[in-house]
């Protein structure tokens, strides 16, 4: 019987050191969300709009000027859907600050953007989930003017 717990016991360290070595850090966390948001924006400049698409959770909220907010993935890919018409982006974005909730479930995303001749015009605020292992998705977009 004695043998059998210290079995048990031996396994359990086993499993919780795998499990927590598994685990991102922090700063992995920020870095995988900040090149996601740099991956995100490079799809304006490259006029992709289905990888844009890509990037927004199935019930993504982004808040497009006072009193009209875009519920949805499919929502959003359509009003942004002109942005992405014609050869010239009409602006972009990067991100300045990244941060995540000690979970490692949600994460935030800001900085600046920019219009065409690269003038800053405003903010741009995010949030992020992770649904799947190394996959954030924007689940909340706010811009800001300056």
């Amino acid at each position: 019987m004695r043998l059998l717990s210290i079995g048990v016991l031996c396994i359990s360290m086993v499993m919780l050191t795998l499990a927590s070595a598994a685990r991102p850090t922090n700063a992995e966390l920020k870095k995988q969300v900040t090149e996601h948001e740099r991956a995100f924006a490079a799809t304006m400049k490259a006029r992709d709009h289905a990888a844009f698409t890509g990037f927004l959770a199935e019930e993504a909220i982004f808040f497009s000027g006072p009193g009209n907010v875009l519920r949805g993935r499919d929502a959003v890919a359509r009003a942004w859907r002109p942005y992405y018409e014609g050869p010239q982006a009409p602006f972009s974005w990067a991100p300045e600050e990244v941060e995540v909730v000690d979970s490692g479930t949600l994460a935030y995303s800001g900085g600046p953007v920019y219009d065409a001749s690269g003038k800053k015009v405003g903010r741009f605020n995010s949030i992020w989930r992770l649904e799947a292992p190394g996959r954030w998705r924007i689940v909340f977009d706010r811009g800001e003017q300056p």
